[in-house]
């Protein structure tokens, strides 16, 4: 074997992030240190600044350096919520770019494609967005394409959707890097279920059936795609019964038994779950949201939110922002 030295990976977190996706990054890569009894993998916790950043879990991590001080890295990935500001949005951006021109790989993880994007560094490639942020970042970077994969790894850019997903990238480098065998001894290890395709979609749940839409027949997701595809200019039902090939009457039967829905019953729900991601994750106007989930007018968009929600978008929205300010508050204690 030639010498080598071990591939370098660095993790900026920001406030919030979601810590089972960087533990999931870690630990397979201890795993295989630890099985080849060599240091094959290292990594580097960062930040913007010096001090414990909190998780969403609010535990906190030490960072290892800052970003304008870490050096030397094979793959940089950003982990945060998806409402991550820089802390300091000239000189955080710079350095990112500044890492990507001397050939550090760039990625994301879950809601960390939100400021990777915000330093310009997602313009014309295509990306992996969760399901639940698909609409916030679409409506907030319309010039970039949100792709439903799982994991997309794209030329120096790696984005990956959460973080079971992570674990199954892990698992990919340490197959390239050590072979399959080794690849396969630290999936059983942590007794992973399975690897996915590199090009494997994102499980998405069907709203209120317990299932998600893989397991749907294909006339069925055919329809729930085209939902999604004309949230802000709906379809008629019966145009999308046309459309996958069914009659209406056999099209609300089939819809019905597999996803325990009315094809317009999950549509209109559909809507105002795309809704709903604005609210929380986007600073948008009710009236830009209900317009982009197909309402003429934001009241009656008001009035079905508060029904299923529970709670009206406005009172969600003031509770969820309260919630944001209070942990960093809570964390200084």
């Amino acid at each position: 074997m030639t010498d080598r030295g071990p591939m370098a990976l660095g993790f900026l977190m920001f406030p919030g992030f979601p810590m089972a996706c960087l533990t999931s990054a870690i630990e397979p890569l201890r795993a295989a240190n630890e099985i080849t009894g060599r240091r094959e993998f290292v990594w580097r916790l960062i930040a913007e600044t010096m001090g414990a950043v909190r998780s969403s879990a609010d535990i906190g991590f030490e960072p290892d350096t800052t970003l304008q001080a870490v050096e030397g890295l094979d793959q940089l990935y950003l982990i945060s919520p998806p409402t991550a500001q820089f802390a300091d949005p000239r000189r955080s951006p710079a350095r990112l770019r500044w890492l990507d021109r001397t050939g550090v790989t760039l990625g994301a993880f879950s809601g960390g494609i939100f400021p990777l994007a915000r330093a310009g560094l997602m313009d014309g490639r295509p990306c992996s967005v969760h399901w639940c942020y698909d609409a916030a970042f679409r409506a907030d970077f319309p010039e970039v394409e949100a792709r439903e994969a799982a994991i997309l790894r794209e030329g120096r850019r790696v984005t990956v959707s959460g973080a079971g997903a992570v674990f199954d990238l892990m698992l990919r480098l340490i197959e390239e890097r050590l072979g399959r065998d080794c690849m396969t001894e630290v999936a059983c290890w942590f007794q992973h279920p399975f690897v996915r395709d590199a090009d494997a979609s994102q499980k998405v749940p069907v709203a209120r059936s317990g299932g998600t839409t893989d397991s749907l027949p294909a006339a069925i997701r055919e329809a729930i795609r085209l939902f999604e595809t004309h949230v802000e200019d709906p379809l008629r039902i019966p145009d999308v019964a046309a459309a996958v090939g069914l009659s209406g009457r056999h099209f609300e039967r089939t819809f019905k038994r597999e996803t325990g829905q009315s094809p317009l019953r999950y549509y209109h729900h559909l809507r105002l779950m795309k809704a709903r991601q604005r609210v929380l994750y986007s600073n948008d106007s009710l009236r830009e949201i209900a317009a982009s989930v197909g309402y003429m007018t934001s009241s009656p968009m008001i009035r079905h939110y508060t029904e299923f929600f529970g709670v009206s978008p406005r009172d969600e929205r003031r509770l969820t922002q309260s919630l944001r300010r209070a942990a960093p508050a809570a964390a200084a204690e």
